[in-house]
């Protein structure tokens, strides 16, 4: 092993690149230093001994921002690789004591946070030695964190066409047109056949719609491209609870998945009816990359999902 190399690994430690590991993900020493437990002058003491290290600055602030250095950006690279690494052996070292054991990461898109925790209750149950991350992100993030391969697995809806992907759908879901209480067309709606309301109808209400570039959006609006509909968004909002609220104030209609407003239309707090059209179908789905490599614990995790589908989908009947 040459010299140098030699003297970089004695003065580098685990701790260091765990440090700034979080720093370069958390875009900050504050985030940093709360993610891991630590205080922010212990973030910065670790961060200036990495740098003395390299001989490299590797964050710089300007102004209150912090920017990655060429130098930072190299190491995030090389840090990736060696955490991934370390995961993929305590892995492997399970395997061979014949456990299913070792970390899961799993992003989930919002509309999925309703189901997530049922589809992993029964397998954490069985697997008791398996760490799983569990992170709630919008369809943006979603497919940010599936190109640059952050998570083991991804659940989503709408699965992109455009990319190479494995995809297991799992349960259906079901886009119903919401109500708040006692809205004048829901007795329309609830009459005779003749009488209903029209999808245009529906849709000519003041709509409040999830933002551009979520899942539920883009279903929307490819059902209303499919059916020659016309849709005017009143107001756009980033999540399916801040939708919720909104029509059950009174502010408008909407269309949200039916698993995600159970206990509201049991309680009457929201109410829906039939209109053409309705539900839309989609489907959620198990997604990674086709040419990915799966961890032990992952293909565990999707045989699962494949073996248990009829009881998954029985959960929410």
């Amino acid at each position: 092993m040459p010299d140098q190399i030699e003297k970089l690994i004695s003065r580098l430690s685990l701790r260091q690149l765990e440090v700034f590991r979080a720093v370069y993900q958390e875009r900050g020493y504050g985030k940093a230093a709360d993610r891991l437990g630590l205080t922010q002058p212990a973030v910065s003491s670790q961060i200036r001994q990495l740098e003395q290290a390299l001989g490299q600055k590797v964050f710089e602030y300007i102004g209150r921002k912090l920017y990655y250095t060429p130098a930072g950006n190299l190491l995030a690279d090389s840090v990736n690789v060696i955490f991934s690494q370390f995961g993929q052996l305590q892995n492997d070292i399970h395997t061979l004591k014949g456990q299913v054991a070792g970390t899961l990461s799993i992003s989930a898109v919002n509309t999925a946070q309703y189901v997530v925790p049922y589809l992993i209750k029964a397998f954490i149950k069985q697997y008791d030695q398996v760490n799983l991350t569990l992170n709630i992100v919008n369809r943006a993030q979603a497919l940010e964190r599936l190109a640059n391969n952050t998570d083991d697995l991804t659940i989503m809806g709408l699965v992109p066409s455009n990319r190479s992907l494995y995809s297991l759908p799992f349960l259906d879901n079901q886009l119903i047109p919401v109500f708040p209480k006692d809205h004048p067309l829901i007795k329309q709606g609830k009459g005779l056949e003749q009488d209903r309301i029209s999808p245009q109808q529906f849709f000519s209400e003041p709509m409040i719609i999830r933002e551009r570039g979520s899942g539920s959006r883009l279903a929307i609006e490819q059902h209303c491209q499919q059916s020659r509909l016309t849709i005017n968004p009143m107001i756009e909002i980033g999540s399916n609870e801040a939708l919720k609220h909104s029509i059950m104030s009174g502010l408008g209609v909407g269309i949200l998945p039916r698993l995600s407003i159970t206990s509201e239309l049991a309680l009457g707090q929201l109410e829906t009816c039939e209109i053409e059209g309705f539900p839309i179908k989609r489907s959620w789905c198990l997604v990674y990359p086709a040419a990915k490599s799966l961890s032990p614990v992952a293909r565990r995790f999707v045989d699962y999902v494949q073996t248990n589908l009829a009881d998954i989908r029985q959960l929410f009947e």
